[in-house]
């Protein structure tokens, strides 16, 4: 008698992956949705798309491939044109001329239709060997292999000529809409492809400045005619609930869209300025938001601290730094290894960043006359175990903050501030009484991100004396130069790393900060403890070649190591 298949729930639960309550569930919501028991487990949250693509291949006994390590082959990609490809959502991977076999990336490895329209565009000896993938991760193949077109050009032609630009139309996928509406939605469609973090949309005198921030740096990248202005202001206002007809005072919005089959949100800030209103959008895509502790490219040091500060059961730890230097990132990192379902975690933010799952996330709101002490204050009747307060910007917040970590929780939060010993004086300065503050705070952590040396093109070079003396070495050494390719866009650097100095408070220091000591005498009581700076971690990575030291003058201060 044959061996009857195991169901997807089934071999899930088997991998100890869902419980059967999550099978339940997910086979309730399919029952109303129509999807696929898989999407719905992913749309649930009960497991990632890479976990589903795994079973299921183990399941039907077929190969899977991760694409986001794959590389293509130019052959294989020239035999299925781009246009095949992305109708019918499939990847061609490589092309084996001895055995004449095409292997291809498929969300449906069954899906006959799609075999046969690909099978009629190959030559006839030509076999295909089907390999199972997730969609997302097709669809940003496809873009990353075959390049991405949206025709802002050809939209921006069909408003002054009037005559349909059906390229536009095909590269977003969407019936006949408004040019204007196309061309807003083809802008945060390029800036999400193009790894934007912020998008300013800037009027001046007689022109719209289009500015992108990738890696850090803001880059012109458009100027469109003040006539389009208005028109794109009010569309970006409908996409975020905004009023329209509110001009003159700041307003502060979001959109959410799926692009490219992600989801991404954009938080919205419109502010009057000379020439109109001055629009920025911070991009926050939810796929690259969380990421695993230990894939935050940490010095091996650093790592090991903050495990071991996070292993506390009680007391605050903080991380400072200005906006845009990682500090959501790597506070989520943190509260993802410590999510598990015997653990309490609630969250107070300023707004609600990125969803995750098993987290009780809050969203600080004028309408509901909660600001974050009023906030830690109900959180604290909910049984936390772990509280997560967005940012201290005051007395209040501070004080409710500490308390909640005297009476035995773990609490994270953030605070502007240069540097982490600089994170003392500061929370003085708001109102924080020593007495609080020792005993109390686990650790501080202070952090920059700085732009990468681009992997395709830097290249080596002897240092230069001044470039030794602010390393700290006297012997020569070979460092790396940003040189510029197509792969970086000409820039030398692509991607970026973070620095982090990372203070553990231990006895010695509660002392000093009980006496209220001078920070010198703190600073140099850390420093002989190991303590070491954001300059340090930033220069260990210049040496290994990973960035320079012009890059990395950008956000720390170098000017100490020339005394």
């Amino acid at each position: 008698m044959a061996k009857e298949k195991k169901r997807l729930g089934d071999m899930l639960v088997d991998q100890g992956v869902v419980s059967p309550d999550q099978v339940v569930i997910a086979i309730t919501e399919q029952r109303k949705t129509k999807k696929p028991l898989g999407q719905v487990f992913i749309d649930l949250g009960f497991v990632t798309e890479h976990v589903i693509r795994d079973t299921l291949a183990e399941t039907f006994g077929q190969e899977s491939i991760d694409l986001s390590s794959a590389v293509p082959d130019s052959e294989a990609l020239a035999m299925v044109p781009k246009n095949v490809a992305t109708r019918n959502n499939v990847v061609p991977i490589s092309f084996n001329q001895r055995s004449s076999e095409l292997r291809l990336a498929m969300a449906d490895v069954y899906d006959v239709m799609v075999l046969d329209r690909i099978r009629s565009i190959l030559p006839l000896d030509v076999d295909i060997v089907p390999l199972l993938a997730t969609e997302t991760e097709i669809r940003s193949a496809l873009d990353l292999f075959y390049g991405y077109e949206l025709s802002v050009d050809g939209i921006l032609k069909e408003i002054e000529t009037g005559e349909v630009d059906w390229h536009s139309l095909e590269a977003v996928g969407q019936e006949y809409s408004q040019p204007l509406v196309r061309l807003v939605d083809a802008v945060l469609s390029d800036a999400v492809k193009r790894d934007v973090s912020d998008i300013h949309f800037e009027p001046e005198r007689g022109f719209l400045r289009l500015r992108y921030r990738i890696d850090g740096v803001l880059r012109q990248v458009r100027s469109l005619h003040k006539d389009y202005w208005s028109a794109i202001a009010v569309r970006l206002k409908v996409m975020a609930n905004l009023n329209i007809a509110e001009t003159r005072t700041p307003q502060d919005g979001r959109i959410s869209l799926n692009v490219g089959g992600k989801d991404v949100d954009f938080r919205v800030s419109v502010q009057p300025v000379t020439h109109g209103e001055n629009i920025v959008l911070r991009v926050l895509d939810r796929t690259k938001g969380i990421v695993p502790l230990e894939k935050l490219d940490l010095n091996p040091e650093n790592f090991d601290l903050i495990k071991l500060m996070m292993s506390r059961p009680e007391g605050i730890i903080l991380v400072t730094g200005p906006t845009g230097s990682g500090k959501t990132t790597t506070l989520y990192s943190m509260l993802n290894h410590r999510n598990s379902v015997e653990v309490n975690i609630m969250t107070l933010e300023d707004p609600v960043e990125y969803p995750m799952d098993m987290i009780r996330q809050t969203s600080i709101s004028d309408a509901a006359k909660m600001d974050f002490a009023s906030g830690i204050r109900s959180l604290m009747r909910q049984d936390p175990d772990i509280i997560l307060v967005g940012e201290v910007r005051d007395e209040a917040t501070a004080e409710m903050a500490f308390r909640a970590a005297m009476t035995g929780h773990q609490v994270y939060t953030t605070l502007h501030t240069n540097s982490a010993l600089g994170s003392i004086p500061r929370l003085m300065d708001i109102g924080v009484k020593t007495d609080l503050l020792a005993g109390n705070i686990i650790g501080i952590i202070g952090q920059r991100l700085i732009r990468r040396l681009c992997v395709n093109c830097k290249k080596p070079r002897p240092a230069e004396e001044f470039e030794r003396i602010i390393i700290g070495v006297d012997e020569p050494i070979i460092l790396q130069d940003a040189v510029g390719c197509e792969a970086c866009n000409n820039t030398g650097y692509k991607g970026r790393i973070s620095v982090m100095e990372v203070l553990k408070i231990d006895k010695v220091l509660d002392e000093m900060i009980a006496k209220h000591l001078p920070l010198s005498e703190i600073e140099n009581a850390a420093l002989e403890l190991g303590f070491k700076t954001m300059a340090d971690d930033g220069l260990r990575r210049v040496v290994l070649g990973e960035t320079t030291i012009e890059a990395l003058s950008r956000s720390v201060d170098l000017t100490e190591r020339l005394r």
